[in-house]
């Protein structure tokens, strides 16, 4: 496991109620860096979790578990459980695509000559350095501006 690992914060927790009572699980984030800052979230998340039953709860007690967090409320008539879990998560169907390896690094072409210098009323040459370029590799000023050559 790496630092770089993504990790998700899991819920299973019950459903329903008497006979049609069920556990159904669901992703409640995921979380890039170490296991124990995953589990760190993942306790903030149970914390603070409010679960759709009991509606009325008399008792609410949360437990450390070995791979996560365990929460009990009580309610009137029956009691309901939590169960907060952590995972590496290594497939994700619904995941956006990942972006394409950067190509290679652009090369800027060596300005061409300046020719003859300027007469009055023309461009001395290039307004910014040679070497300006923006963050694509794109000469901020072609090097061909301003040359009398070119005409």
């Amino acid at each position: 496991m790496t630092p770089g690992t993504t990790w998700a914060l899991v819920v299973e927790t019950t459903q329903g109620i008497g006979q049609r009572k069920h556990t159904v699980a669901r992703v409640l984030a995921q979380v890039e860096g170490s296991r124990e800052e995953a589990l760190a979230e993942l306790e903030r998340q149970a914390r603070g979790y409010v679960p759709e039953h009991p509606g009325s709860p008399r008792r609410r007690r949360l437990l450390r578990t070995a791979d996560g967090f365990l929460l009990v409320v009580e309610g009137s008539w029956q009691t309901f459980a939590s169960r907060f879990t952590v995972g590496e998560l290594l497939a994700d169907s619904d995941a956006p695509p990942a972006p394409p390896p950067r190509a290679r690094e652009l090369r800027v072409p060596e300005p061409a000559p300046a020719g003859p210098p300027a007469g009055p009323g023309e461009p001395a040459g290039p307004v910014s350095g040679p070497d300006e370029v923006d963050e694509d590799g794109v000469p901020v000023r072609p090097a061909w501006l301003g040359r009398r050559d070119l005409s």
